[in-house]
């Protein structure tokens, strides 16, 4: 009977020394595991176009194919003669090249610009322990620290080193995913943070818990 017992002690013994060893192992191959992200704690020196941004698209000494135009939901933009063209993600002067080659086939040496009247495509949501959560367009470039500004700050209860940034990552056919990027508020104001006070991208969302 002694023998049973010593015996069922030693399996129990050793099946909880493989979970104990199989939850380490777990623990550190994902603190080994590194995050796949990039911030920029400088603003862009450019504006890339978006959805709903409104354009003025003027086209030099023909007025008829001179006009206001938004961006659609798609990314694209309807213009006389040449029908849609991509307009997303490329900068004004990119996207007036793009509208001038287009018309190469219908008049000679088209002269194209693009002005943007509206920047509508710029947006982020702060959520959580702020005093103001919600959705915020903003006009220009900003950071997370004023992102949380514009949210009014924290209430009592934010965790502030526990801050998130959900971001939709992945360009052109690389499959749309969402990665999270720390925010160690405290560390930012003492100036030691990694990743910093990095620039927001439109569609990040700020997460104080």
């Amino acid at each position: 009977m002694m023998a049973v017992v010593g015996s069922r002690y030693r399996m129990r013994a050793l099946f909880n020394w493989i979970l104990v060893a199989t939850v380490l192992f777990g623990v550190v191959g994902c603190a080994e595991e590194k995050v796949n992200y990039k911030v920029e704690l400088a603003a862009p020196s450019e504006f890339l176009l978006g959805p709903e941004d409104v354009l003025a698209v003027t086209v030099w000494k023909n007025q008829d194919l001179s006009r206001d135009v938004t961006i659609r939901p798609d990314g694209m933009i309807s213009m006389p003669l040449i029908g849609d063209v991509p307009a997303a993600d490329v900068t004004p002067n990119v996207l007036a090249k793009r509208i001038g080659d287009r018309l190469t086939e219908y008049m000679t040496s088209p002269v194209v610009a693009v002005q943007v009247k509206e920047v509508n495509s710029y947006f982020i949501y702060v959520l959580g322990e702020v005093t103001k959560p919600g959705r915020y367009s903003l006009k220009s470039y900003t950071n997370v620290m004023q992102g949380i500004s514009l949210a009014g700050g924290f209430t009592p209860f934010a965790s502030k080193n526990k801050i998130k940034v959900l971001r939709n990552a992945g360009i052109g056919s690389e499959q749309k995913r969402q990665i999270e990027i720390p925010v160690h508020y405290e560390d930012i104001l003492r100036g030691i943070a990694v990743p910093g006070n990095f620039i927001l991208l439109s569609g990040d969302v700020i997460v104080v818990p």
